[in-house]
């Protein structure tokens, strides 16, 4: 009963990382009323290398790396960065994983999206800012399969499993994209709005 009970009480306790730079509910509504409402504009010249990625962002850590160590619980790190221990659990969907390479680092505002929201128009050095942003809530430790699921939609195309986040996620959307001066479509604003409303 003993063992049982520990069991249950760790599974309860298990830490889930959220990113620094979340708004409160209130910030969030009054930055999401500012942003500008445009069409996403998809025109194929997207490419992933064009925001150069996993960049060093502190002594040898790059910004993947960064993250893991910023995220997890219990980590520790070789004299390379990369994590020797630790665990990290999905603030989307709830999962723990204990293997660093099972850990995906989510962009919240897909590069893919931010292209086509007002990226296309920066510089190489801008971009590369946006992806390895490890100051804001731009990146995030998650399940490599939910990562995927997610791919480059935005909150009127997926939303995460674990509905307990809708209103840090939507709150962290808005800040990215209040801080990059990123667009919205208007689905997309409805969307947030509506995240929001289960804060």
């Amino acid at each position: 009963m003993k063992a049982v009970l520990a069991a249950v009480l760790s599974s309860a306790i298990a830490v889930v990382a959220i990113p620094p730079g979340i708004p409160s509910e209130s910030t969030a509504r009054s930055l999401l009323s500012s942003l500008t409402v445009a069409p996403t504009v998809n025109d194929g010249t997207y490419d992933r290398d064009l925001f150069p990625h996993w960049s060093a962002v502190e002594g040898n850590c790059n910004a993947r790396e960064f993250v893991l160590r910023r995220d997890g619980d219990g980590v520790t790190v070789g004299n390379d960065c990369y994590p020797t221990a630790g665990t990290w659990t999905c603030p989307f969907d709830g999962e723990t994983h204990s293997v660093p390479s099972d850990v995906s680092i989510d962009h919240l505002v897909p590069l893919h999206n931010a292209w086509m929201t007002g990226a296309s128009e920066w510089t190489t050095a801008e971009r590369e800012a946006f992806a390895n942003d490890v100051d804001g809530p731009q990146l995030w430790a998650v399940t490599g399969t939910t990562n995927s699921q997610k791919g480059s939609d935005a909150p009127d195309e997926w939303q995460p499993p674990q509905t307990n986040i809708h209103c840090k996620y939507a709150a962290a959307w808005i800040q990215v994209k209040s801080t990059y001066d990123l667009t919205v479509s208007s689905s997309e604003q409805a969307a947030l709005e509506e995240m929001l409303g289960r804060c």
